[in-house]
């Protein structure tokens, strides 16, 4: 029997290659495709005014129906748009490091990091650097191709995929009821912006989700720990599979 069509979709300002630390950790049970967003990677540069419907419709085209969407930070974003309006790609949905419902306080830090990449995105991106990967294990070298793949974006386009990044969790959010795939939502502890209290929310509003938190990690969940991550995924996946019931739809767990 072929393996099951596992879809990977990456943070901004970052590509494809984000997710190289979990794929041969899934590759022997799924047909794993990580994807280029619009306007980053190898995909040319969007407009600065660009909207979540069009970075979604921008991968749509690289999904087999039935797939399992993963998405990270913006990619779990994208992935929401197409569980809603494409859900015929969409088997189950897993969102990694996901905003949710930002509360205006949370609104304000996020709109005050796009202007601050708008007037200095040298400096952004190193504030993003260190608000990613302070005080973890991750290897320099990981962190440095991090840190290259964050300054080799074209400008405009990083921008306007920040500002869809920014807002448009207020778009999906009355919404978000209408995904009833198995879903999952999965953050670490101490990610500083895309919180545990927002993957409660996720979890919370999504009708079959559950909320998974690790302990000690940041933002970039996928890159400093794999293995947790690539365990707890291919667990929510053979659950949702089993149609078991082990856990009941907001649970919260702790890996």
């Amino acid at each position: 029997m072929d393996k099951p069509p596992l879809v990977l979709l990456h943070g901004v300002g970052l590509d494809r290659t984000m997710w190289e630390p979990v794929t041969a950790l899934l590759a022997d049970r799924f047909t794993v495709i990580a994807i280029d967003l619009p306007g980053h990677g190898a995909r040319p540069p969007v407009r600065g005014d660009v909207t979540l419907a069009e970075l979604a419709d921008g991968v749509a085209g690289h999904i087999p129906a039935g797939s399992h969407l993963v998405g990270f930070s913006l990619g779990a974003l994208v992935a929401q748009q197409l569980a809603l309006h494409r859900p015929e790609l969409t088997r189950t949905l897993t969102s990694v490091s996901s905003v949710c419902r930002r509360t205006p306080d949370e609104r304000a830090a996020v709109r005050a990091r796009l202007r601050a990449a708008e007037s200095d995105f040298t400096a952004s991106t190193a504030a993003s650097i260190e608000r990613w990967y302070a005080g973890t294990t991750v290897p320099d070298e990981v962190i440095d191709r991090t840190r290259a793949t964050l300054r080799a974006n074209d400008v405009d386009s990083f921008l306007g995929c920040y500002r869809v990044f920014a807002d448009a969790d207020a778009e999906l959010g009355p919404r978000l009821g209408d995904i009833t795939v198995p879903a999952l939502a999965l953050t670490g502890e101490n990610d500083p912006g895309s919180t545990p209290e927002m993957t409660h929310r996720l979890a919370a509003a999504l009708p079959a989700c559950r909320a998974v938190i690790v302990p000690g990690a940041r933002h970039m969940l996928p890159v400093e720990r794999p293995e947790t991550f690539a365990e707890a995924l291919t667990a929510f996946l053979a659950q949702s599979a089993q149609h078991t019931d082990e856990s009941a739809p907001g649970d919260t767990a702790h890996v």
